[in-house]
């Protein structure tokens, strides 16, 4: 992304959920050169999951070489009635499909920090926590296992102390602006729905917090993504 009067978004990551969106995003990446999609089932599908999930995911990871992460996937203990151990289980066996293709995941928790944490003590896998919204601790413990942190437009929020706290505790080498599109639009858009070009307002709030342009810190985050993603 370029800052300016209009601002050019350089590529993007389709995150997908399920088999459905990772087919949208495999087709869809054919068709723009600077779009990147993912593979992988998100907790929430647990109450719809596929027994063969993982030979779905061999099936789609040799459809495109722009699937460049496995993802959304993770835990997620909001409501009541999620089957807490299949989310373990499925989310344990990503890691394990990812590891063996050597791609790295992006991981979703909410509500759910203590077992996640757990798992990647365990498998120690490359990838990004996006969205995120926890500690300082928590984020100081997921850069010291060697992942990166996604933040939001929540960061934007003016009751977002901890999230900005936790952004302090990243260093810029490990920090990723997204969109979560379409939640979590930022400042001036807060509750409308987020688009990529959106992401210049958290860039700005993040480099004040610790002293960088906002071009600095979204050339960074770029640099970052790429590295993560194996992006040339």
């Amino acid at each position: 992304m370029l800052l300016g009067e209009k601002s050019a978004v350089c590529l993007l990551i389709h995150a997908c959920t399920d088999e459905k969106s990772a087919l949208y995003g495999i087709k869809a990446a054919e068709h723009y050169e600077n779009y990147y999609t993912s593979i992988g089932f998100h907790p929430e599908c647990c109450d719809r999951l596929p027994e063969n999930y993982i030979e779905i995911l061999e099936g789609l990871s040799g459809q495109s070489v722009k699937i460049v992460a496995v993802g959304e996937v993770g835990l997620d203990y909001h409501y009541d009635g999620y089957d807490r151990e299949l989310q373990i289980k499925l989310l344990c066996d990503q890691i394990e499909f990812a590891q063996k293709h050597e791609l790295p995941l992006i991981f979703h928790c909410r509500d759910a920090t203590a077992d996640f944490l757990e798992i990647l003590r365990k498998y120690k896998p490359r990838g990004v926590v996006h969205c995120f919204s926890g500690s300082p601790e928590v984020a100081r413990e997921i850069v010291s296992l060697g992942l990166y942190v996604g933040f939001t437009g929540i960061l934007t929020f003016k009751n977002a102390k901890k999230v900005k706290k936790s952004f302090c505790a990243v260093p810029p080498d490990r920090i990723l602006l997204e969109t979560d599109c379409p939640y979590m639009a930022p400042e001036p858009y807060r509750g409308k729905r987020c688009t990529s070009d959106m992401i210049k307002y958290t860039a700005e709030t993040g480099a004040g917090l610790i002293g960088m342009t906002p071009q600095e810190l979204i050339d960074k985050a770029r640099e970052n993504t790429e590295r993560l993603f194996n992006i040339k």
